[in-house]
């Protein structure tokens, strides 16, 4: 299983600090990036629509979805610290390849709902503050992907500065506005009790709940924690979990400092002046100056919204990495794989635009988060069982107390989301002049999802998690070759990677050289760990190709050839020319995986960055 994020995996050091405020500022951070997805765009539209319908009334809602929260949050990162897995290849270790198809797919679908919010909200802002038409100004939100590409490429402390900025500008914007607002603070205090006011009210609630509770971020924190080296001694990781659990204390009450504030402005204005249908974030900036008489209110209030949508959406692009490479263990190149997931998003922004106009997206907005909640079963059920197995934990799991709230706040979010699903069926079934098409499409489905939903609660408890070594000998080494050999004596190197490329290129290379030419099979280890550490790297994914390399060694050796294995770590395209120009070779022969073009482009190639770099012919061996 390759590393999580693994372009900065263990790239920032925590040992060696003298005092303890440096180790804790060195833990500081992970929480932050997370935090963001907690007041994001889709968090505005809620707590707008929930205050200026409901006045202070659903305040509880939010204390409690942070609560549940900080909970899930401090698991997420109990499981990537422990394990060294985010949430995505825990399940995949787990569950069936049929399984886990359909749990990426609704990952998918929840990352595609939260950068939709997250589009939408950076183009009202830009629109509202700079007068740029919202089909342009979503347009200009692709431009953010190239910045994640440059702060990523700078190192994750980077990337974790620029966020903790943006979150400062949105909390100072909030100050003021709520020192312009001058909110009634018995009834803020009132409305920490819990209430629903009527049905209408449970919808925001759920939505609410869904931007605040975010799937993603579950994926997203297990990943981030991973960035810190420590020591992987049983204190060590105490440490760590202790540190992080403070980082995430702190970051994630910031963020209900800001969904609170919105919902409290909303309210304070809106609300008490009778506007109950102000759902729309534009109409929340339009009216703000004439109620609150200073035109720094709307200002304020849409720099606020584009430093919310951009950070949110750096943290939600790198959510839909984690979750495609940990699902299907699939690694593209990671600005293509940017690219895709925020077009994803501006796709049906742009079509729900053109079609429905600028007023829909109030509505689009708090329907990505009802559909973000729908999805969090699917997260939290599994991240429950990973963090409470004392094998997979290593002696780090959950207590009971822990379990029980836990499961507590599973079943609170199910229940809701059932009760959501079923009343949403049942006014369809009740409107629709033909429900029979309803019943043989709708209702089936979600059925199949509460089966789903059934079957990751039980399955755990009856088996364990499946040890797989991926994207290492699909073919279980059962490599097919033949020996007819063409010419005589060759020093003969050949790179392999263990995938099915491996068959066709060390069978050309025995029809080179035969049974009496010498044989170097050479791999190398593409870890950031290799990348930093080169030879002094001790880690899985090292063992692990040292070990199938040695098997290749043996086999072929048992068959009469002559072989001998090198180990490179770091860039194949920078490791193998050295390897091979320093080694008397008389030929390289590499395998290809059959894709060119557009394919090279999401997968990369080394073959063409090698080739001209060497000394020897190069034979292509090609799928």
């Amino acid at each position: 299983m390759s590393k999580s994020l693994e372009e900065v995996h263990q790239s920032v050091s925590t040992q060696n600090k003298k005092t303890v405020l440096k180790k804790i500022l060195a833990f500081f951070g992970p929480a932050y990036l997370v935090s963001v997805g907690y007041m994001d765009p889709g968090n505005w539209a809620t707590d707008i629509a929930g205050g200026s319908q409901f006045g202070y009334s659903l305040l509880w809602v939010l204390l409690m979805s942070n609560l549940m929260a900080l909970l899930l949050q401090s698991l997420s990162a109990r499981l990537g610290i422990v394990t060294q897995r985010d949430l995505a290849q825990a399940s995949r270790e787990t569950y069936s390849p049929f399984i886990n198809y359909i749990l990426y797919f609704l990952a998918e679908i929840a990352i595609a709902a939260c950068d939709l919010a997250e589009v939408l909200g950076m183009a009202i802002g830009i629109n509202l503050l700079f007068g740029i038409p919202l089909i342009e100004a979503v347009m200009i939100t692709v431009l953010d992907t190239f910045l994640l590409l440059f702060l990523i490429n700078k190192g994750i402390r980077k990337m974790e500065a620029f966020i903790i900025a943006l979150v400062m500008i949105i909390g100072l914007s909030f100050i003021f506005e709520m020192i312009f607002a001058q909110p009634e603070i018995d009834k803020v205090f009132y409305g920490l009790i819990p209430s629903l006011p009527n049905e209408s009210a449970l919808y925001i609630a759920i939505g609410i709940i869904g931007a605040t509770v975010m799937p993603h971020n579950l994926y997203l924190h297990s990943s981030l924690v991973q960035t810190r080296k420590f020591s992987r001694s049983d204190r060590g990781i105490k440490q760590a979990l202790k540190y992080n659990l403070i980082d995430s204390t702190i970051a994630l009450n910031l963020a209900f400092f800001v969904n609170a504030a919105i919902l409290i402005l909303a309210a304070a204005t809106f609300f008490k002046n009778g506007m109950h249908e102000v759902a729309e974030i534009q109409d929340a900036y339009r009216f703000l100056q004439p109620l609150l008489g200073t035109k720094w209110a709307p200002i304020l209030f849409a720099v606020a919204l584009i430093a919310a949508g951009q950070s949110s959406t750096v943290t939600g692009t790198l959510a839909g990495q984690i979750v495609m490479e940990g699902y299907l263990n699939l690694r593209i190149q990671p600005w293509v794989r940017r690219i895709l997931t925020r077009l994803i998003a501006i796709v049906p922004a742009v079509v729900v635009i053109l079609i429905y106009g600028e007023s829909v997206t109030g509505k689009l907005l708090v329907l990505s988060q009802v559909i973000l909640s729908l999805q969090l079963g699917f997260a939290i059920i599994p991240l429950i069982h990973f963090v409470s197995d004392k094998s997979k934990m290593k002696g780090h799991h959950i207590g009971k107390l822990t379990q029980v709230a836990a499961w507590l706040i599973a079943i609170i979010i199910v229940s809701l989301n059932a009760k959501l699903v079923y009343s949403e069926i049942q006014g369809w079934l009740e409107a629709s002049e033909n429900s029979i098409i309803l019943w043989l499409t709708v209702v089936p489905l979600a059925f199949s999802f509460l089966i789903l939903l059934l079957y990751i609660v039980i399955k755990p408890f009856f088996s364990k998690a499946r040890l797989n070594i991926e994207n290492h000998s699909p073919h279980d080494m059962n490599l097919k070759f033949t020996e007819a050999a063409v010419q005589d004596n060759k020093n003969i190197a050949i790179t392999v990677d263990f995938s099915f490329a491996d068959e066709n290129a060390i069978n050309h290379a025995f029809k080179v050289g035969g049974k009496d030419a010498n044989y170097t099979l050479i791999h190398v280890v593409e870890s950031v760990g290799a990348m930093m550490y080169g030879k002094q790297i001790d880690d899985h994914e090292t063992t692990v190709d040292e070990t199938l390399l040695l098997e290749y060694k043996s086999m072929f050796q048992e068959k009469g050839f002559n072989v001998k294995t090198v180990l490179g770590f770091g860039r194949p395209n920078k490791v193998i020319p050295k390897l091979v120009n320093k080694g008397s070779f008389d030929i390289l022969i590499m395998g290809t995986h059959g894709h060119t073009g557009m394919k090279d482009l999401l997968f990369g190639t080394t073959v063409d960055r090698l080739r001209h770099k060497i000394s020897i012919p190069l034979l292509i061996v090609k799928k």
